[in-house]
Order: structure tokens, then C-alpha cells, then sequence
């Protein structure tokens, strides 16, 4: 905001709020956002509402770091013999060459798209009727419907999904959620060309 720029004014706001404008064309209406991360947000008139979205790991749930992040602790407990063996478990033991060790040494700096790297082979495996896979992604879209739920809470009854994961997690959401899903009319782009042209979506002036 302190920085000096050689325009006549300037709109500070969130991609999120861009994205939710361009979503729904300036109406009321809300998004699901859900790639590495996660986050909820809803356009009612004047108010803007957020759910989640407070970052990895903490928060995020629904999205692929979390996801990720799930796949890893699972596959060291089949390791220790105490939960079933699972396909999907030996691609990830394949990835960090069968060695235990690695993956903790990884674990130690790796970042939410380190952990999210797996989301689409748990999808790919899902299909496949991998009991892990299967468990995994029905968590993921259990902690998106929550999300859904709380913006419905809110006010919002028409919300579209964005994202890497959002985009593919309808077929695992249930009916009742299902209703409330519509398709983006625009983007994250044509929402900036509308707080610019606008000044009551100025978050910061």
C-alpha cells in the first residue's frame, strides 16, 4: 500500500474476491477453491464472508497438501503392518525408493506442493477401487462439503468449485451438496476488470 505507482488510483483486494466476482459476474454468489490449498469465499452484496483458508498445515482441508499429507501418514502405518496393504502405498515407497528414512528426512522441509504432488494419483488410483485411495478422497470431499455447507449457512446458494481438486470432487460430493454447484460464468481476471472499474470493491484504498 506504501508503494508509490503513477496511476490515478489503485484497487488492492484477493485474488479470491477476483475470482468470486468474475465467478458470478458481480452477483451475489460464492466459490469453493480447493488445489494445494483451500478456501471458501462468498460475495453477499456488500459483505464478502471467508471460510478457511488459513494455510498448510493448519487449515486447508479439502486440498491437495492436506490430502497428500494424509497419504503419507497412512502409508507408514501399513509399514508398520498396522493398516492393510494398499497399491497406491507401494507408489508412494516406490517414489522415496522403499526407504522409511527418506520419507521422514523429506517430511522435514518439504512444502504443501510437495505433499500435494500425490493428490492425482489418489485420484488415479480411487478409479481404480484402491481402498486407501477411495478413503482419502472421500475425506477430501467430506472437508469440501463442510466448507459448502458453512457458505450455505451464509447465504450462498449457487457456489462453483475451482481449483485442481474442487473441479474434480463433485462425483464424491453428496446429492445435497451437489444442488448448490454451478458453473463459473468468468474468471479470476474478468473479476479484476470489475474492481477496477468499481470502487465499492476496494478493500484497500
Amino acid at each position: 500500500m506504501a508503494t508509490s505507482h503513477p496511476f490515478a488510483s489503485l484497487t488492492l483486494n484477493t485474488d479470491g474476491y477476483g475470482a468470486c466476482l468474475g465467478a458470478h459476474q458481480g452477483e451475489d454468489g460464492a466459490i469453493m477453491i480447493a488445489g494445494t490449498g483451500s478456501v471458501g469465499l462468498l460475495i453477499k452484496g456488500t459483505n464478502q464472508y471467508v471460510v478457511g483458508g488459513r494455510e498448510f498445515p493448519i487449515s486447508d482441508q479439502g486440498g491437495g497438501a492436506v490430502m497428500g499429507l494424509r497419504l503419507i501418514q497412512q502409508v507408514l502405518l501399513i509399514q508398520d503392518g498396522i493398516k492393510s496393504h494398499s497399491p497406491l502405498a507401494d507408489v508412494v515407497m516406490e517414489h522415496f525408493n522403499q526407504d522409511i528414512d527418506a520419507i521422514v528426512e523429506w517430511s522435514k522441509t518439504a512444502l504443501p506442493r510437495d505433499y500435494g504432488q500425490f493428490s492425482p494419483v489418489i485420484f488415479e488410483y480411487a478409479y481404480l477401487n484402491d481402498g486407501l485411495a477411495k478413503s482419502l478422497l472421500l475425506e477430501t470431499a467430506n472437508d469440501i462439503e463442510m466448507f459448502l455447507c458453512a457458505l450455505n449457512n451464509k447465504g450462498a446458494d449457487k457456489i462453483c468449485l475451482m481449483g485442481s481438486i474442487a473441479e474434480r470432487i463433485f462425483d464424491w460430493l453428496s446429492p445435497a451438496a451437489q444442488r448448490w454447484i454451478v458453473a463459473p460464468k468468468g474468471d479470476a481476471m474478468d473479476g479484476a476488470l470489475m474492481m477496477a472499474g468499481n470502487e465499492q470493491h476496494n478493500l484497500y484504498e
